[in-house]
């Protein structure tokens, strides 16, 4: 359990210091504040032992954010609550979190921290739940005379879905999916990949009446090889192995733990379902084939050839495919069938653009670089070939979406929305 929580500005200033355990007193914090963030060895490691006292913080801008215990608590939870409570205080903030919001605003955070924690165990850290009952100025009165209004915010608070409002009716019930994948690879000279992984996110807009129960299947490996399969079927997919998942408070973790659907009752609006990462089987989107020749001392050619390995139906949209040249570039002449490529000098590079591009389909562009004459001697360090881009309706990791279903005592049928969204992370392939 934590006993503190210290907000401390970048001199080891306390700003804010909340109390929930008296086991640790004010001077082992000051001694924390004057030997570690005052000598900015805070930054070193996020967990700091002490005589005894272990001091976990987080440091945003130029605030430290700080939580004391005496005891073995749960470390990755204590550093989770204190990003939460960051993103709480942010909420109220306008975005802004620095020295000056937190002393505009102390009689707030005060009351944010006697909501989001009670002796030392988190409790409330939903902004939007914390937003309805915290005020500043106070509750406004017709509120107060309200007592259902009270009675339903009491319910959502403590009951066993907060994150959702009660009595909610849409005209039209809607449920929109999207699953965003970003692709991360690095490439040799001679295109062989030397790391490659995807990192998803499935993002849910839910415009639903009541309390509906929502039922989500991947063509996830374990859940596939669990389903019993009908006589005579055949399937050649047989899934993706999905690691480091990790989910929305609304999904019911037992349920998936023995179904490996994910079952959830989902917040009101739009929320992030949960992320995930994929390491094997990653189906590129794009080859890249540069190939660098020096015509002389002072005049360099780069080829560089763009293939889209996905299906011709698709389209990839906003291509942007930087190709580095030496700071002493004078003049570059480009060629290409399609789009249009520019020497940037502050990016230090040729920007190739192209705003449509379709699949099984190769393009090439042709640079020659004039160097300027320089003191400098030493050879040029080639940075890699960098790549942006989105392909709508792809995904890099093979993920599908197998079933969506909806219940809700009403029995009425929602319209579901599914999309799919790859975009390039760190798409690089060396020159």
């Amino acid at each position: 359990m934590i006993s503190s929580i210290v907000f401390i500005n970048h001199k080891g200033e306390i700003l804010i210091y909340r109390v929930y355990k008296d086991d640790i007193t004010r001077s082992e914090t000051t001694q924390f504040c004057a030997k570690i963030v005052a000598t900015k060895e805070n930054k070193e490691c996020p967990i700091i032992n002490i005589d005894g006292t272990s001091f976990i913080h987080i440091t945003i801008k130029d605030i430290v954010v700080l939580a004391t215990t005496k005891v073995n608590v749960n470390v990755a939870m204590t550093l989770q609550f204190l990003y939460q409570l960051v993103k709480v205080c942010r909420a109220y903030f306008g975005g802004e979190f620095d020295e000056n919001c937190i002393k505009k605003h102390f009689v707030l955070i005060y009351e944010i921290l006697d909501e989001v924690m009670d002796y030392g165990v988190p409790q409330i850290a939903d902004a939007d739940l914390l937003k309805k009952y915290i005020q500043e100025g106070g509750l406004k009165p017709e509120l107060m005379n309200d007592v259902e209004k009270l009675k339903q915010l009491t319910s959502q608070a403590t009951g066993a879905t907060s994150w959702r409002p009660p009595n909610l009716v849409y005209r039209k019930n809607e449920v929109y999916l999207d699953v965003i994948e970003s692709v991360n690879v690095l490439m040799s000279v001679k295109g062989t990949i030397l790391k490659a992984d995807v990192a998803g996110s499935i993002q849910v807009k839910c415009l639903l009446s009541g309390m509906p129960e929502c039922k989500f299947g991947m063509n996830d490996k374990l859940l596939m090889q669990r389903e019993p399969r009908k006589p005579g079927q055949t399937t050649t997919d047989k899934g993706i192995t999905i690691d480091d998942l990790k989910f929305h408070q609304c999904v019911k973790l037992p349920k998936f733990d023995k179904e490996r659907a994910i079952t959830f009752i989902p917040p009101d609006g739009q929320f992030e379902l949960m992320t995930y990462r994929i390491t094997e089987n990653i189906n590129l989107p794009f080859k890249i084939m540069p190939v660098y020749n020096e015509l002389g001392k002072n005049k360099l050619e780069i080829r560089v050839k763009i293939k889209s390995i996905f299906e011709k139906n698709l389209f990839a949209t906003n291509l942007a495919i930087k190709i580095p040249v030496p700071k002493n570039t004078a003049n570059v002449t480009t060629n290409s069938a399609i789009g249009k490529a520019k020497h940037e000098p502050d990016q230090q590079g040729v920007i190739w653009r192209i705003k449509k591009y379709p699949g099984d389909f190769e393009a090439l562009l042709r640079c020659e670089i004039d160097l300027g004459q320089t003191t400098n001697q030493q050879p040029w360090i080639k940075p890699p070939i960098s790549m942006e881009f989105q392909v709508p309706m792809f995904t890099a990791s093979g993920l599908r979406v197998r079933f969506l279903r909806i219940y809700e005592k009403a029995g009425y049928k929602p319209t579901k929305w599914i999309r799919y969204i790859t975009k390039a992370g760190e798409y690089l392939h060396r020159l």
